[in-house]
């Protein structure tokens, strides 16, 4: 299969929604479906959907549409799922909690090995299977662990210094949520923000704009 290196941002954004879809549709016993009816379950172009999966080699048999397994599974090498990347959770609060406890990592391609917070409170707490470290063993657990990413759930004030530390100790990939601009000051890193707040009133301006 071949792979289009300048595959835009907003498909890279629509595989999560196909990998989604496609599970549900392979636990209802679905093994087949058609660019067509996938369109109508997803509330988008067949064309849409094929121009998508073209971005990242020939899918599917003109006719017979897509095997569900196969291209489930395709998707899932693409988003890189069956190799887990190794990952890091800084700030334990009540966010960074409901992140370790309800985000199942390993079926979104990350393996979460160590949790921090310089919360005397919380140190030496077990977080989901994970024992809660002070930030000052940053250095050496990422030494020995080697993670590759870091979800921080810390307050704006105190990223800056923490991004500087996780960038020394190698890690590249954030899952932010500090709502500190992590590309403003590193523009090598790379960044998923999220921002709920953001979120939440953007529906607000749907619900007041319909």
């Amino acid at each position: 299969m071949s792979k289009n290196t300048t595959i835009s941002m907003p498909v890279i954004r629509r595989l999560p929604r196909y990998y989604r879809f496609l599970y549900d549709l392979k636990n209802n016993g679905i093994s087949r479906i058609s660019s067509g009816e996938l369109s109508k379950r997803m509330r988008l172009t067949a064309s849409q959907i094929r121009q998508d999966l073209n971005c990242f080699g020939g899918f599917g048999q003109q006719g017979a549409g897509y095997d569900v397994n196969q291209l489930y599974d395709e998707i899932g090498r693409i988003l890189g799922i069956p190799e887990p990347t190794k990952a890091i959770l800084v700030g334990a609060g009540n966010l960074g909690k409901a992140v370790a406890n309800h985000i199942n990592f390993e079926t979104r391609g990350f393996r979460l090995v160590s949790v921090f917070d310089d919360a005397p409170g919380l140190i030496g707490q077990d977080l989901n299977g994970h024992i809660i470290r002070p930030t000052t063993e940053l250095k050496t657990i990422c030494e020995q662990s080697r993670p590759a990413m870091a979800i921080l759930c810390i307050p704006k004030e105190a990223a800056p210094s923490i991004v500087d530390s996780l960038l020394a100790c190698g890690i590249k990939g954030f899952w932010n949520f500090s709502h500190y601009d992590i590309n403003y000051d590193h523009p090598d890193a790379i960044v998923e923000n999220v921002h709920m707040s953001d979120s939440l009133m953007t529906l607000s301006y749907l619900m007041n704009n319909d």
